[in-house]
């Protein structure tokens, strides 16, 4: 009875192991995914011959038992003969809905679609050329797809998790630990950089990560929104109209719908006298509401009708309310014509002149065809990845959007306040175009000023503005300037030296200098120093400049900047 007993015993316990063998487990390497593709190129940057590798490929998102729940398609970009202490940036787009695709083949990478020179789409078929102002001279880039975007699927058709503001983060920056473990990067200096919504998902990551021990030298934010409050029209929410002012003010200059005193000043003087209208008289106008006496608001709507280029009769009937939908049908409508959302620079024709919406936003008309073609062709025929997929440059393969908030507005921007909190060496830059409509840098500032940072953490944050829209680089010179902002930000992100004030005849105020050595490479000597001082002005405000300088010894830089310590 004994034996018997301890035999069945055994079969049991034999039978508990057999089962607990099955179970898969959460480490578990087999990704039953196709190996990536590894392809070789140059590029002539500045006069130097650039060779890197490309990575394209799909990384495994699996959940706590270790189940396959998602495959994330990226394109990795690194610079052959460099080591894994070379800067790493992870880079995506924004919708929520869109690819990689816009910074990829737009800015960062060593290709770009060539459009023509003011960023107007130029005529079919298109082209991809090299592009001299790549920011993989500064630093490895991988671009992540993600889930419902490019190539990247859930394994599930009707899994919804991934398309929500927490769950996206989620799976990207699991991404971003698998990148880290499987190409031993964990010694790089590392990047963020989104744009559109993607820095909505920049700026979460940024919190999210470093509550798991990894930890940015730096984040950049391309047109950005990081709270919704900011960008929503909706009844009772009058905080956008207010915002945005300064971006129709821009764009009717563009289209010289202003008056002629108005329109002979220059673009940043005349924004500044539009911010100063929206914030000072605007806001505590619209604030009043029907309490406003009649002078009152026949002197609102004469300015707003001044600064935006509007009828005051149609304003007046408005109700001082001009959302942008309004905006871009009412600017041109004597022309027949809209304006872009993207980029106001950009018209188009509707089919009914007299109507009260547009057809189409004509900045994404524009570069939607270009950006779809070329991404097509050169992820297979360049880079070898065959698939008959269909690859979602923006929209088609997310669903519903979950925010994550119930009777609010998503905002990020607490969380990229406590990664600063936590990782106080972590810098932000911030690039915005005055042309853009659809994230205004006007809503961005006020978000930035609403984040009640230290001045100590709010001196790490450095604001680029251009004239162009939200894809500033489709414009040439755009284009050039960002690289040079970017290239300065990301070698200066490192430790930082002091610098007197005043050491120009304008007033300086919120000056710091940041600077850092940066190793041999063909694009650097030894010894450069690469300096970022933002800087305030009444002239300039808001703005920074970014000065690179070779310098063999402190004694030369002292000189070179009288006043400067270090």
């Amino acid at each position: 009875m004994r034996n018997a007993f301890i035999a069945m015993f055994l079969v049991a316990l034999s039978s508990f192991l057999v089962a607990q063998d099955k179970k898969p487990a959460p480490s578990s390497g087999a990704d039953d995914l196709p190996d990536p593709i590894v392809t070789k190129h140059s590029v002539r940057v500045g006069g130097q011959t650039l060779a890197y590798s490309v990575t394209t490929g799909y990384m495994p998102i699996r959940n706590g038992e270790g189940k396959l729940e998602a495959r994330v398609f990226y394109m990795a970009y690194t610079k052959d003969g460099s080591d894994a202490a070379r800067p790493l940036m992870f880079s995506f787009n924004g919708g929520p809905g869109s690819s990689s695709v816009w910074l990829h083949l737009g800015a960062l990478g060593p290709k770009r679609v060539k459009m023509l020179p003011n960023g107007f789409m130029p005529p079919p078929p298109y082209d991809l050329v090299d592009n001299e102002h790549t920011w993989l001279t500064e630093t490895d880039l991988v671009f992540i797809d993600p889930v419902g975007t490019g190539f990247s699927r859930a394994e599930d058709p009707k899994e919804q998790k991934f398309f929500s503001l927490n769950g996206d983060i989620a799976s990207v920056g699991e991404f971003i630990r698998l990148y880290l473990v499987r190409n031993d990067r964990w010694r790089s200096p590392l990047y963020l950089v989104g744009e559109s919504y993607g820095t909505t998902r920049a700026s979460g990551l940024s919190g999210y990560l470093i509550d798991r021990g990894i930890a940015f030298n730096g984040v950049l934010l391309v047109s950005s929104v990081m709270n919704f409050q900011t960008l929503r029209f909706a009844d009772g929410n009058d905080l956008p109209l207010v915002l945005i002012l300064p971006s129709y003010t821009a764009t009717a200059w563009y289209h010289k719908q202003l008056a002629p005193e108005l329109q002979s000043r220059s673009l940043t003087e005349l924004l500044r006298e539009s911010e100063s209208f929206a914030m000072n008289e605007l806001a505590p106008g619209l604030l009043k509401a029907s309490n406003l006496t009649a002078s009152e608001r026949n002197a609102l709507v004469g300015k707003l009708s001044r600064y935006t280029g509007l009828s005051a009769q149609f304003i007046d009937r408005n109700n001082m309310r001009i959302e942008l939908g309004e905006f871009m049908k009412e600017l041109l409508r004597d022309e027949k014509k809209s304006v872009g959302r993207l980029d106001s620079r950009f018209t188009g024709i509707d089919k009914e002149p007299a109507g009260d919406g547009t057809d189409f936003d004509p900045s994404m008309t524009a570069i939607r065809p270009p950006y779809t073609a070329t991404l097509n062709d050169y992820v297979r025929r360049e880079l070898g990845f065959k698939s008959d997929l269909e690859y979602y440059i923006l929209g088609g393969g997310v669903g519903r959007w979950d925010w994550n908030v119930n009777n609010g507005y998503a905002d990020t921007s607490g969380a990229l306040r406590i990664a600063m909190q936590k990782n106080p060496f972590m810098q932000v830059f911030i690039a915005s175009g005055y042309y853009d409509m659809a994230t205004p840098y006007f809503a961005t500032e006020y978000t930035i000023a609403n984040m009640n940072l230290a001045p100590e953490l709010r001196s790490n944050i450095i604001t680029r503005y251009y004239e162009a829209g939200h894809m500033m680089y489709i414009e040439e010179n755009s284009l050039r300037v960002l690289k040079q902002d970017a290239a300065a930000f990301i070698n200066g992100s490192g430790r930082q030296c002091s610098v007197f004030p005043d050491t120009r005849s304008t007033a300086w105020r919120s000056i710091g200098l940041i600077t850092s050595k940066v190793s041999a490479t063909p694009f650097s000597e030894p010894g450069r120093l690469i300096i970022s001082v933002p800087f305030l002005t009444p002239a300039v405000p808001r703005e920074s400049i970014a000065v690179g300088v070779i310098l063999n010894d402190s004694a030369r830089m002292a000189s070179a900047i009288p006043g400067a310590s270090f």
